[in-house]
């Protein structure tokens, strides 16, 4: 065996020491014949640092050692999972297999990074612990094998220092691996070589974003450093450029033709991707036929192929705060498959006869062809129920009619309504931000949320209650008894633990929370969110109350959705711009064909991805949105403004100022004028000797004193004769 000529580090010692017991479990060895075996008995230094680390494995119980020989240790204290890090330094790893979650320090890491699959070694729990503490004693996955940040040249070297800091480490990149690289530069780096948390990661430069100033190149950077990627292969491209563009006569004619029908489309000004549209007209017998009209993508993108695997990688569309990164082609997204109007489109149609107040009668949901006659923004579309006229003047207000009973009905069945807390950043030309201003749902953009919230309740139920539909389908039930496996979109009832912590926090702002069963009904919780509406607490309660929900995801099990009261639902509407209702196009068609029911293994394994893929991408999005928040901040330093409350904590305050929509923190630091400590059963950072306070929903001036955009933090004071005093 090959052996160092440089004295090993401990960490590689471990690595390879663990490695060797573990590939031969049924061996016990004396420390010299581990020694040899590893090739570290020629060199006394070499050998006495191996011993050390024998003895460190053995103290810890990751080596059992049975009188003077050594074994791996077959105790239940391994497992596997993946490391996430926190920004200050300590991670948690969740098991496979059980879910368990174990604290984990920094210099137990050993050369795992965030993301990474790992084997740990778990300690026994301590009495005072919440989590049992790990330390790392393999990466079994490398997942993170490369970073995007900014490059810092050192004459002959340089470092490129991560952007996501939950990268803890600087890249080491050797003078010929520059790439051509300058100091400043937004980098993509390879991680080539990791193998000891006490040197940095060696890693080449991969690709120069651009300058690190460039605020274009600081939102790509951004990104990419969560794992977006901007462009689409070329073999995807060069597939969709393949789809012919006309679309065949023998096609249009095994359709339902929907060509007649005053279809339009509402969506956002700046919209091409248009996956959705609508039409409605009065029956005789007063009913309505509605007409939910998706892109029929499922037509174009075959379940083999480049453009498939791509779209499955990616799972949805990412809308960044100054571009959208598409799940498809262009061609496909703003081309053949959207529903652009005046030309004849390929779509799948949820067909409903609806009554006045909402319910549905029948329904059927057929391949269709259909041809626009509007494309509305959702300016246009108010307009409209404005008074405001124009062709599709009064099919626009009559689908708002049917909307608001929709509402109606949801609200008084348990949905939530947790309205609108979202912000848009206008930008100049260049990227930096001109203004941030709060999103208004107003009622056009609840028609279209009503429309195809009843359409995605409609398909759910058609394949998973087969007594609805046989009741209401135009074509009878598909199946029998017994639903064929699905995707749906569930939303679990929310922790107990939260909703106990949600009560208790409202009741400070004189709220009240019923709990059933140690949680809250649907109908409760929104009765909360109604109580607090025009408050100046507001704000602060329905963030509470979003974070005390479970998150909505895709599953084969269908439990319902807490959030919408809704027995069934599922995602058909947007197959532009998301995996799973792609999916579920092609279940449709398939269960509507008599085919097989799908593989339920498969199904979990596409949910699961999707959810995953789901979450990361809106981590994406929010974060992209508070980089130009805090650069917009950044051009306010000195300045002083009225705030609310949106948090307190033993560390400080957070602030969002009312007039620029931007969060900052004061730091407890930053609070001299008295001593201050943290009252958990009140949620209220309280002065000691003068009782000044501060709690969610107070009003406060606060002045901005720096703006971080690397770490995307803004730091906030109190102005002296304008603070709480409650």
């Amino acid at each position: 065996m090959a052996h160092d000529t440089a004295a090993p580090s401990d960490d590689t010692i471990r690595r390879r020491l663990l490695e060797h017991l573990r590939a031969h479990p049924d061996t016990a060895y004396r420390s010299h014949e581990l020694a040899q075996a590893l090739g570290y008995d020629d060199d006394n230094d070499h050998f006495l640092a191996f011993c050390d680390v024998l003895a460190d494995l053995s103290a810890s119980h990751l080596v059992r050692r049975d009188g003077r020989k050594y074994k791996a240790n077959r105790q239940p204290n391994h497992k596997r999972g993946t490391l996430s890090v926190h920004p200050q330094g300590f991670g948690f790893v969740q098991d496979e297999e059980s879910d368990e979650e174990f604290f984990i320090r920094e210099h137990n890491m050993a050369e795992a990074l965030d993301g990474d699959r790992v084997l740990v070694g778990v300690a026994a729990r301590s009495k005072d612990d919440k989590k049992r503490e790990c330390e790392v004693l393999d990466v079994l996955e490398r997942r993170r094998t490369q970073v995007v940040g900014t490059f810092r040249q050192r004459g002959h070297f340089a470092f490129v220092d991560p952007d996501d800091q939950r990268v803890l480490q600087d890249v080491y990149v050797p003078e010929e691996a520059f790439n051509g690289a300058e100091d400043g530069q937004k980098v993509v780096a390879s991680i080539d070589r990791f193998d000891s948390r006490k040197a940095s990661p060696e890693g080449r430069v991969l690709r120069v974003l651009g300058d690190a100033d460039d605020a274009n190149v600081r939102v790509l950077a951004l990104a990419m450093s969560m794992d977006v990627r901007p462009e689409l292969p070329d073999e995807v491209i060069a597939a969709a450029e393949a789809i012919p563009e006309e679309i065949p006569s023998d096609e249009i004619e095994r359709r339902l033709d929907l060509r007649s029908k005053p279809v339009f489309t509402i969506d956002p000004d700046d919209a091409k991707d248009f996956d959705d549209a609508i039409h409605i007209l009065q029956k005789p017998d007063g009913n309505y036929e509605v007409g939910v009209h998706i892109a029929d993508v499922s037509h174009y993108v075959p379940t083999e192929g480049p453009i498939e695997d791509e779209a499955y990688d990616r799972a949805t569309s990412v809308y960044l705060v100054d571009r959208t990164i598409p799940m498809l082609p262009e061609k496909l997204s703003n081309g053949l498959c959207s529903l652009r109007p005046h030309e004849d489109k390929l779509a799948f149609s949820c067909l409903m006869d609806v009554t006045p107040q909402g319910e549905v009668v029948s329904y059927d949901i057929r391949e269709t062809v259909i041809h626009s006659k509007q494309r509305l923004t959702y300016d246009e579309a108010q307009a409209y129920l404005d008074g405001e006229s124009g062709p599709m003047a009064a099919h626009v207000r009559r689908a708002w009619g049917l909307a608001e009973k929709l509402t109606k009905e949801r609200m008084s069945t348990g949905g939530i309504d947790f309205g609108s807390d979202e912000v848009k950043v206008i930008l100049n030309d260049d990227g930096t931000p001109q203004e941030v201003v709060r999103k208004t749902r107003k009622p056009a953009n609840r028609l279209v949320e009503e429309f195809m919230l009843l359409a995605n309740r409609t398909v759910a139920a058609h394949i998973g209650d087969p007594s609805y539909a046989k009741d209401h389908a135009a074509n009878g039930a598909p199946f029998d008894d017994n639903a064929p496996p699905f995707v749906y979109r569930i939303h679990d009832t929310p922790d107990a633990e939260r909703i106990r912590q949600l009560a208790e926090y409202v009741q400070v702002f004189g709220h009240t929370l019923p709990l059933t069963d140690g949680n809250a009904d649907s109908e409760d919780l929104a009765q909360l969110i109604n109580s607090a509406r025009d408050t100046a607490e507001e704000i602060v309660i329905r963030r509470a109350a979003l974070r005390a929900m479970s998150k909505a995801e895709y599953n084969v099990n269908n439990i319902g959705h807490y959030g919408l009261s809704f027995d069934f639902y599922t995602h058909f509407t947007s197959p532009i711009r998301r995996y799973p209702d792609l999916a579920i196009h092609r279940l449709l068609k398939r269960y509507h064909a008599g085919g097989r029911p799908a593989n339920e293994e498969r199904l979990t394994a596409i949910c699961e991805h999707c959810s995953e893929q789901e979450r990361e991408a809106e981590q994406a999005e929010r974060e992209s949105v508070k980089l130009k928040k805090v650069e917009y901040a950044a051009r306010h330093v000195g300045n002083t403004y009225e705030g609310v409350v949106s948090g307190a904590t033993k560390f400080g305050v957070f602030v969002e100022i009312t007039d620029l929509l931007v969060e900052g923190l004061v730091h407890v630091r930053e609070m001299d004028d008295d001593y201050y400590a943290f009252d958990e059963s009140t949620y209220t950072l309280r002065g000691e000797n003068y009782g000044r306070s501060f709690r969610p929903g107070d009003t406060v001036q606060v002045k901005i004193i720096g703006a971080d955009i690397e770490k995307r933090e803004v730091d906030l004071v109190f102005v002296d004769d304008a603070k709480s005093g409650k």
